[in-house]
């Protein structure tokens, strides 16, 4: 079985102290995960969809210090070389919040999957700020842990002792996209695809990504599974049908005779933790472990999103149907738009809030808002 190294803690210190205990690597390293722990300075609540607001913090603390690569982690329209999970902890709904308690300790991990991103988390934790804020509620960075250790592709590449079973856990939900649909399976075909994408994007060592999948297809066997299926709003817009839970997996004896194959395959499996699985790592979803981590049941915070992104999706059917019979242009995305807005207005979050986070003028949500609440009134009323 494939584990990561145990993470090693570094206790922040004032700024007026040394920092010589941070966590550092060398800069040809392309691959780092870091896990902070976090404080809330006060009791305070929180939108269901927090990501969102630690996406944007994460991204203006890289436009402080190097805005070419915000602009390029914005804009770029590639596969984006870092993820972020949400805070793990149990966080308690209170009515349509999220609630944050003082000296509550929450987790919070960032991953590099380049040389230049890696290389900003070296030089930015040597600047650290001492607090992250999510809107309005303020939380203390304790500590700082390395959670995936420092490494390169060229190392992941290196084979293991022994060719064993691996176990992948998915942590928080995770989905592939497949046909203009959500896909909520970790059929082995779209997990290594998705990990080959980001293997070719920024390792550097190409690998032909058909012949690999077909073999991947023909190869790869599931042993065991426990699975969850979940439905969550995700992103800036609209909702996601994905799954959480583990696998355990092997390759067939006749597949390890393709020598480069093998060892692409666990080279795969070992970059899982470092770049999550399907899409939408970046705020959030598909955090995956090199283990057999047993699901927690749906906490009453789960459900809470799980509420938003159901009434995401229902807003979201009807309001495409209407666009549909009138002959609306870019049908699908104005109709996503309109079922965030509302769904999320439904929720009790401001208009500025949900304006931030779509990054859109507030009196253009509002029009929306008044627009979408117009649609669901019957003819006769409109």
């Amino acid at each position: 079985m494939v584990r990561a190294d145990k993470p090693t803690s570094y206790k922040l210190k004032p700024k007026s102290e040394s920092t010589s205990t941070l966590p550092t690597w060398a800069d040809d390293i392309e691959l780092v995960g870091l896990e902070f722990d976090l404080e809330p300075l006060t009791s305070n609540s929180l939108y269901s969809q927090y990501t969102i607001a630690l996406h944007a913090w994460f991204l203006d603390q890289v436009r402080q210090l190097d805005p070419d690569l915000s602009a390029y982690l914005h804009d770029g329209e590639s596969e984006k070389p870092f993820n972020i999970s949400a805070l793990e902890s149990q966080l308690l709904p209170i009515g349509k919040q999220l609630q944050l308690e003082a000296n509550q300790i929450l987790h919070w991990q960032v991953n590099a999957l380049s040389a230049k991103v890696a290389n900003f988390l070296k030089q930015w934790l040597t600047q650290l700020p001492q607090t992250l804020k999510i809107r309005d509620a303020t939380l203390q960075i304790k500590q700082v842990r390395i959670a995936h250790p420092p490494t390169t592709y060229a190392q992941l590449l290196q084979p293991p002792a022994k060719y064993s079973h691996i176990n992948l856990s998915f942590i928080s939900p995770t989905s592939f996209r497949r046909k203009g649909h959500h896909f909520p399976l970790p059929v082995p075909e779209n997990l290594f695809h998705s990990y080959l994408r980001r293997w070719n994007d920024f390792s550097q060592i190409p690998i032909s990504q058909a012949d690999f999948l077909d073999w991947i297809d023909e190869s790869v066997i599931i042993h065991q599974h426990r699975l969850e299926s979940v439905k969550v709003a995700a992103g800036k817009r609209g909702s996601v049908t994905g799954f959480t839970g583990a696998i355990s997996c092997g390759l067939s004896k006749a597949a390890l005779a393709n020598t480069e194959f093998t060892q692409l395959f666990y080279a795969l499996v070992k970059l899982a933790p470092y770049c999550g699985t399907g899409h939408k790592t970046t705020f959030g979803l598909g955090q995956t472990r090199l283990d057999w981590v047993e699901q927690r049941s749906n906490t009453s915070a789960q459900l809470l999103t799980n509420i938003l992104a159901e009434r995401i999706e229902e807003l979201t059917a009807l309001f495409t149907a209407q666009r549909k019979r009138q002959g609306g242009d870019r049908t699908d995305k104005i109709a996503a738009t309109w079922a965030t807005i509302l769904a999320r207005r439904e929720m009790g979050e401001s208009l500025k809030v949900i304006a931030d986070d779509l990054e859109m003028p507030v009196a253009t949500v509002k029009t929306y808002t008044k627009l979408a609440k117009r649609s669901l009134k019957p003819e006769s009323a409109k």
